[in-house]
């Protein structure tokens, strides 16, 4: 299907490209001939503000997955989905109290650096090396095929091209300025992001006949398929695999958002930029905010579709496109491009900006994270000494390489049946055990440095022995049974080893955790929202 683009569309896509790649550039310039050090390069000059890193956090996160598969899941599902941000919300406060002043105050570039000063280089390494797997055969090759997808969706461009297009796209600007360039034009990417997003659902609700403007067509739609607002659903939903009523609140979902938010070096690394401690955290309150809200564009409009497909009088007068690739439970991921083909001309234009705004920015994010991983974790160790330019240039050179690589595979996750789901699986293969080798290192000084060895090697089997010996375990059960083995490696094999503390555990103290009466106030009111919002859609 595509969606009829107008001249002024095109126009409206056009100015927002050359919006992003024009400031991508001109902060990526070079000032006063200065020449740019890794600090620069990888970290930003640490200099974000706390607007820059919200923004940055949540441009970074938001891609082709959320607007068309969590919009396929509205529909398909229903408010339910919207736990994945609503909880992400809190998990940012738990992030940005209690790990992140650890990570600050050990001036890191790399998550995978902070394994080596609490554990050693062995561990280091091969957690390094695991999130280049996954960045380059699962994140990138995800985002480039997803983001493909939707655009041969909405516009009918062949999926290669499509590929090739967003590529390049991400890379003119991230490339060469680094995380300065991607953090700063995220800011912009994620105004059209929500400006676009939003428009999108508010005329998706305004443009149900039955009811008199957008209010009345939020009422209509809840009144039409309340059990599509059910938060918690029981063991008979059909989606019950997917989100196992309060396993979701209490089991596997904080694992999954714990490892993203807090140790996934492509999200952590905006913090690691600010300007300061201060600044990062009122960053991720911002952040936590705009989570809260993004239910609104990426799942709310999935229900609304649902609702308009499934009454034959509302199609009838909704007019010709409407009636053609109406969006089905089979076809749900189709909820989102069809809605845009709803969407008066020029507004189109908007929101598919939205839509790319989404996919680029998380390219570039994944892009610079996974060059700096290579460059400070695995060729710095083996290559002492080296000057800032070399590491700047191995950085663009790795960023190049992985974009190559993740545009050779994308097309080949046309074979998946869920690239969605591709994701979740494989990410969570691994999450669990990298989340307990974190949590431990953090806070209990006697873990060791063979357990979280032994606790890093044997991570996937343990997630592969739930996944293929307990059939029919709900996915996210799987993580936080995973967990509590990996757990028990780390508590046994450290608890054996020896009786004393880890030279090498980091000290803290109450002052670590001391937060500002902003940061304070805001997770208080993020907290009480969130908390009104299972209330009230329990």
């Amino acid at each position: 299907m595509t969606i009829g683009f107008s001249t002024l569309d095109y126009l409206i896509f056009g100015a927002y490209a050359v919006l992003i790649i024009g400031v991508g550039l001109w902060v990526s310039r070079k000032k006063d001939g200065k020449q740019k050090t890794s600090d620069d390069y990888f970290l930003a000059s640490k200099s974000l503000t706390w607007w820059a890193v919200g923004a940055s956090l949540i441009a970074a996160n938001i891609s082709a997955e959320q607007f068309i598969g969590m919009s396929g899941s509205g529909f398909a599902i229903g408010l339910g989905i919207a736990s994945y941000e609503w909880m992400a919300a809190i998990t940012l406060l738990i992030v940005g109290k209690f790990f992140l002043p650890v990570f600050l105050k050990a001036e890191i570039y790399t998550m995978p650096q902070y394994i080596e000063k609490r554990y050693d280089n062995r561990v280091r390494t091969i957690l390094a090396v695991f999130w280049l797997l996954v960045y380059v055969f699962v994140n990138l090759t995800s985002v480039l095929y997803l983001g493909a997808l939707a655009i041969r969706t909405i516009m009918g461009v062949p999926l290669i091209w499509g590929v090739l297009g967003l590529a390049a796209f991400a890379a003119i600007y991230s490339l060469y300025g680094g995380l300065s360039a991607v953090a700063w034009t995220d800011v912009i990417q994620v105004i059209f992001l929500v400006v676009g997003g939003l428009a999108t659902t508010y005329l998706a609700l305004d443009a149900i006949p039955a009811a008199d403007g957008v209010i009345d067509g939020m009422k209509y739609i809840y009144n039409a398929a309340p059990e599509k607002f059910e938060m918690i659903l029981d063991k008979t939903h059909p989606s019950y695999i997917d989100l196992p009523g309060l396993g979701v609140l209490l089991g596997g979902m904080w694992v999954a958002n714990l490892y993203y938010w807090g140790f996934n070096q492509y999200i952590i690394q905006r913090a690691l930029a600010a300007k300061s401690q201060k600044e990062a955290q009122k960053g991720i309150i911002f952040a936590g905010f705009l989570k809260i809200i993004l239910p609104l564009i990426v799942v709310v409009p999935g229900i609304a579709a649902y609702v308009l497909t499934t009454d034959s009088q509302i199609i009838a007068q909704l007019g010709e496109h409407a009636s053609e690739h109406i969006p089905t439970m089979q076809m749900a991921d189709n909820a989102y491009p069809w809605l845009l083909g709803l969407l008066p001309y020029g507004i189109k234009g908007i929101a598919f900006a939205a839509l790319a705004a989404a996919i680029v920015s998380s390219l570039a994010s994944m892009l610079n994270s996974t060059s700096t991983i290579f460059t400070m974790d695995i060729y710095k160790q083996l290559k002492k000494d080296q000057s800032e330019a070399k590491l700047v240039n191995i950085g663009r050179l790795t960023a190049f390489v992985a974009l190559i690589i993740a545009v050779l595979v994308a097309p080949s996750l046309q074979t998946l049946d869920q690239a969605f789901q591709y994701i979740q699986e494989y990410t969570g293969m691994v999450s669990p055990g990298v989340f307990a080798i974190f949590l431990f290192g953090l806070f209990w000084k006697r873990a060791t440095s063979n357990s979280a060895l032994w606790a890093a090697i044997l991570a996937i089997p343990v997630s592969m022995f739930f996944k293929f010996v307990i059939i029919g375990l709900p996915f996210m059960d799987q993580m936080g049974y995973s967990f509590l083995v990996v757990s028990a490696i780390i508590i046994i094999i450290s608890v054996l080893e020896t009786k004393i503390p880890s030279p090498k555990a980091i000290p803290l103290n109450k002052e670590f955790f001391r937060t500002e009466t902003s940061f304070n106030i805001g997770a208080v009111l993020i907290f009480a929202i969130v908390a009104t919002l299972y209330i009230i859609f329990w």
